[in-house]
């Protein structure tokens, strides 16, 4: 068991109550879900988590064990065990087990449903709208409501259908499963590139940041995926320097021993945008502290952690400045207190004429999707 410095026990509410239409493995399968982000995709570690879970709150019991659960997980293709040998055969004959693509996918679609329900039910930052953006076609083809979809593009005779087949005439109800909407094509696209701070500070001081982030990456990715599947979305995160991560990389991001290098992840988001063809283009960066590395030509980094170093900051007013004349906004989320961060934001922002927002981690998700929709509308 690592010593990692977070309480999944708040996150997560228990009852020895088991609903008769949940399986077993299903109402397992969030909590393990939730343990993997927040242990970076070491299944061994969330099954720690689990037993010890079990333990205080009988997650398992004569029925069903964790060993039924691990056993199930492989049935269903959410993990393989890994070949401890190069050469593909394991002398054992046991190997690591890994996640699969298939969880992968999982770990996305449960980070979008954690925070799309949390939108549904408080109504704060829905990225739902009654409107129809400026240039999206309809195309005539018809499809089952998903997640995101503008309830605009609803077709209620077709929806209306789909309630009398399921339901009957006598007991006629409409359900979100009775829901049909009409495809519709988008002339404009949107190119976004989403920064994430991996710097040290996103794990100390008793608080998990990174895992949120995280969550809240998968999420906008799996919307996109759906709502919107001709934009484009990459990920790159920035310690001492910055580099792109792929989608199917997410659940497994950690933090590093690392400063924050704002200049570099800015260097390399424009470089991405830059080559994208549409000129629909935006930054979002999630960051919970000032700018305090950059790289030197010589190859050496320049760090220093104690107040705003106005050489490093103007490298970063700089890039904020290159960035508004290519036409590129930057929505900063600032997810700490920290009055140097906020010092050099305001500056930052006055610079490219983009956004900024001070948001607790809570309410990451709910900012980011709205600001994501109120932009898309904007500038298409």
């Amino acid at each position: 068991m690592t010593n990692k410095d977070f309480n999944f026990q708040k996150g997560y509410t228990f009852s020895k109550h088991i609903p008769e239409d949940i399986s077993h493995f299903d109402r397992v399968f969030d909590v393990f879900k939730d343990l993997l982000t927040h242990t970076s995709g070491d299944i061994e570690e969330a099954f720690e988590w689990l037993d010890m879970l079990d333990k205080e709150y009988n997650i398992f019991n004569d029925e069903y064990s964790l060993e039924d659960f691990e056993a199930d997980l492989k049935k269903r293709g959410y993990i393989k065990e890994e070949e401890d040998s190069k050469d593909g055969n394991s002398g054992s004959g046991k190997g690591k087990n890994i996640l699969t693509a298939k969880l992968e996918a999982a770990l996305r679609e449960y980070a979008l449903d954690q925070i799309f329900g949390k939108l549904k039910k408080s109504g704060v930052g829905n990225h739902r709208t009654t409107k129809t953006g400026v240039g999206d076609e309809r195309d005539g083809e018809n499809r089952n409501f998903q997640y995101g979809d503008d309830l605009s593009a609803v077709n209620m005779t077709e929806s209306l259908k789909n309630a009398q087949i399921n339901n009957g005439i006598s007991d006629l109800r409409l359900t979100e499963d009775d829901l049909i909407v009409e495809e519709t094509k988008h002339k404009a696209q949107m190119s976004t590139v989403l920064m994430i701070d991996i710097s040290h500070s996103m794990i100390l001081y008793g608080e998990d940041r990174i895992t949120p982030a995280k969550k809240v990456a998968m999420a906008l990715v799996e919307l996109i995926k759906r709502k919107y599947p001709k934009d484009s979305i990459d990920i790159i995160v920035f310690g001492n320097e910055a580099w792109p991560i792929k989608i199917k990389d997410l659940p497994y991001l950690q933090v590093g021993p690392y400063h924050t290098n704002t200049v570099a992840g800015l260097e390399l988001a424009m470089d991405i945008l830059r080559r994208k063809r549409n000129t629909n283009k935006q930054i979002f960066m999630i960051t919970d502290g000032k700018p305090s590395c950059i790289k030197l030509p010589t190859g050496e980094f320049y760090m220093n952690s104690v107040g705003l170093d106005q050489r490093i900051v103007n490298q970063c007013l700089n890039k904020a400045a290159e960035a508004r004349k290519l036409k590129i906004p930057i929505t900063t989320f600032m997810i700490a207190q920290d009055p140097y961060l906020r010092q050099f934001v305001n500056a930052f922002t006055a610079q490219n004429q983009g956004k900024a927002f001070l948001t607790g981690l809570s309410g990451l998700g709910e900012m980011i999707f709205e600001d994501y929709e109120k932009n898309r509308i904007k500038r298409i």
